[in-house]
């Protein structure tokens, strides 16, 4: 099938006169720079075993909801959603569960269920599946975003198996994903392991962090550099898990953005974007500001929000 060349000369005329639309701000200049929502966007989130991958996503992810009314369908597969959920409440309300009054409990609740539903973990999934599922849910319930955490829990397809290499499956697969996010205009966010070999590398003597494993590069997910060739934005989540004084202190780095025209670009060399977490682990802070409070100050029209 060849291309509508008026579609494609009037996304370029766009482009050529400033006028593409920006992807969503959460009014925080730190994150707003280098990354935004963007509906249609294959983002691919790449860090090693227990730096916070997954708490960094909810907690994006819900103050896209809290700004924007941004609905998510979520599948964790190593998380079970009750603890997904909690954690989520724990974020928007900033307190622990086990101090939640009754009532702030129950609006906790009924926030998270206007803008999250989530796909069993009982069941085994191939990508193919969740492309299906993601499809039918768009058409029952309007959502922009969808978290697949993490895909290596994904099973193969056997039909696809039989046929290919593991290296081929897997470029297909992200190929599939991307296209599902342009025909449905669904932001995509994939959380993927990176290999073991980088948990090795060190920085050197010298180094501020010298000794601590560094941040693992775009070409160190399983499966290689095909991850980043094919998404339209690529983030590094790493924390150094075992400093003494910045264990807590998560670091945000934007390794690509396909498109910056619409907002956003890669975070400067060794700059990456620095969020502390709070007390109990029940949000983050950049520069001493509690973000979900900034995001919260800047949202025009607070709807049924409120404090509870």
């Amino acid at each position: 099938m060849l291309i509508d060349y008026n579609k494609e000369l009037e996304h370029l005329d766009k482009i050529r006169k400033g006028e593409i639309k920006e992807g969503y701000k959460l009014g925080i200049p730190a994150i707003d720079e280098y990354f935004r929502f963007k509906k249609g966007n294959f983002n691919v989130i790449l860090g090693q075993a227990n730096v916070g991958k997954t708490s960094m996503a909810l907690y994006l992810m819900l103050l896209y909801s809290l700004r924007h009314d941004i609905k998510w369908v979520v599948f964790s597969s190593e998380n079970e959603p009750y603890s997904i959920i909690r954690k989520l409440i724990e974020y928007l309300l900033a307190e622990p569960i086990n101090k939640l009054t009754d009532e702030s409990y129950q609006y906790g609740i009924k926030v998270i269920k206007i803008f999250f539903k989530f796909i069993s973990p009982e069941k085994l999934y191939t990508y193919k599946d969740l492309i299906r599922l993601g499809e039918a849910y768009k058409a029952a319930w309007d959502y922009q975003g969808i978290l697949i955490d993490p895909y290596n829990s994904l099973i193969k397809d056997n039909e696809m198996s039989k046929n290919i290499d593991g290296h081929s499956y897997d470029y297909q697969a992200m190929t599939e994903l991307r296209q599902f996010c342009k025909r449905n205009d669904i932001s995509m966010w994939l959380n993927v392991h990176a290999v073991t070999s980088a948990i090795r590398i060190k920085h050197p003597l010298g180094h501020e962090f010298a000794g601590y494993p560094t941040p693992p590069s775009s070409g160190d997910v399983e499966g290689g550099a095909k991850f980043v060739n094919r998404s339209d934005s690529f983030l590094i989540v790493h924390r150094y898990k075992s400093h003494p004084s910045l264990w807590n202190e998560t670091q945000m780095i934007i390794s690509k953005i396909k498109e910056t025209e619409s907002g956003g670009r890669p975070t400067p060399l060794d700059e990456p974007i620095k969020l502390k977490s709070m007390i109990n682990n029940v949000g983050f802070e950049i520069d001493g500001q509690n973000i979900l409070e900034t995001v919260l100050q800047n949202k025009k029209e607070q709807n049924f929000l409120r404090k509870a």
